[in-house]
């Protein structure tokens, strides 16, 4: 009798594991070759740059290419896309780069890459190098925020302005809702499982926080955001990503930038706390600070007139030649 129940019990687990092996199968989704994703979402203005560590950045260079330089870096997940808005807004006036990073966008990355926050500013740097930039206005929104800043901290001589959007850097407030995504990153059964299985319903969860009008995150919107993420590679990187030493933002290190800066903040924004903007804001010497009643964690893809024409009043006004001193009565011979 014991025998045949623990061959029941036998049957039964061996059933349980064919139907969770039948639903990962179901669910698992292969990378997507690069020559594919490039077909689809590379633009006329698309470069690669091959940088140190094995890296081929993807980068688009547009505007004019004598005019003030403009670097644009996206966030954790995303990719040169979400800045399409700010390139057609800023190119009459800039010369706009837009880059992905290691485990990003068009970016390749060789296997086992390991990725931090100090590569990605080293990165920029690298491609600055590359491209024999001039000092340069660099924009970064949220882990791209932290990028821009950390840039500024690190790399003082390249950076001529700064603008943080929703940018990455204070100590996350434990008790603040997160993604559904982001809680199983914590986990390595999740990093296991969002490295092979279909990530659209989480994806689209978490972009729709990231919004307040979420039918910007339409089906298409979804499609590029899951897509780039299945390069070869980009998953486990994504994974990999880990705050590095300089990643924490504080009145020292913050206190050190020279560099004008403006700090752009969405008020409903719900992955970091708009009190963080304001934090950056006064831990920078002399830097600006504008906030969005009606925007959350993507500025430049929700409003996207009204916060490029923010950041391009901003830097014209940097290249404005200073006004003359205003002239002095003439004074009688004494």
């Amino acid at each position: 009798m014991l025998a045949k129940i623990g061959m029941g019990v036998l049957i039964f687990i061996a059933a349980l594991a064919a139907l969770a092996g039948l639903a990962f199968a179901g669910l698992y989704r292969p990378d997507i070759p690069y020559e594919k994703l490039e077909a689809k979402y590379a633009r006329p203005t698309s470069h690669f740059a091959d940088l140190p560590g094995g890296v081929r950045m993807h980068y688009r260079d547009d505007g004019p290419r004598d005019a003030p330089v403009v670097m644009l870096v996206h966030g954790y997940g995303d990719s040169f896309l979400t800045w399409e808005p700010f390139i057609e807004r800023l190119s009459p006036n800039f010369r706009v780069i837009t880059i992905d990073l290691a485990g990003h966008g068009l970016t390749r990355a060789p296997a086992g890459y390991a990725p931090d926050m100090d590569r990605f500013a080293e990165q920029v740097d690298a491609l600055a190098a590359k491209l024999d930039l001039p000092p340069f206005a660099i924009v970064g929104n949220s882990m791209g925020g932290g990028v821009a800043w950390q840039t500024a901290v690190r790399f003082p001589e390249r950076v001529k302005a700064l603008v943080l959007v929703d940018a990455a850097g204070w100590p996350a407030d434990p008790n603040k809702p997160v993604p559904a995504a982001f809680k199983i990153l914590q986990s390595d059964l999740g990093r296991f499982l969002l490295q092979r299985i279909e990530t659209r319903p989480l994806t689209a969860q978490g972009l729709k926080m990231d919004v307040v009008d979420d039918s910007l995150i339409t089906p298409a919107f979804v499609d590029r955001w899951v897509e780039v993420q299945r390069a070869p590679g980009h998953r486990a990187i994504l994974m990999g990503v880990r705050p590095g030493r300089h990643t924490v933002a504080s009145e020292a290190a913050l206190g050190q930038i020279k560099a004008p800066t403006l700090v752009l903040h969405g008020e409903q924004d719900v992955i970091i706390d708009p009190a963080d903007g304001r934090k950056f804001a006064a831990a920078i010497p002399g830097a600006a600070l504008i906030t969005y009643p009606n925007a959350g964690h993507l500025p430049q893809y929700e409003i996207p007139d009204r916060s490029a024409a923010d950041v391009t009043a901003f830097l014209l006004a940097l290249q404005a030649p200073p006004a003359a001193p205003a002239p002095q009565p003439a004074r009688d011979p004494a």
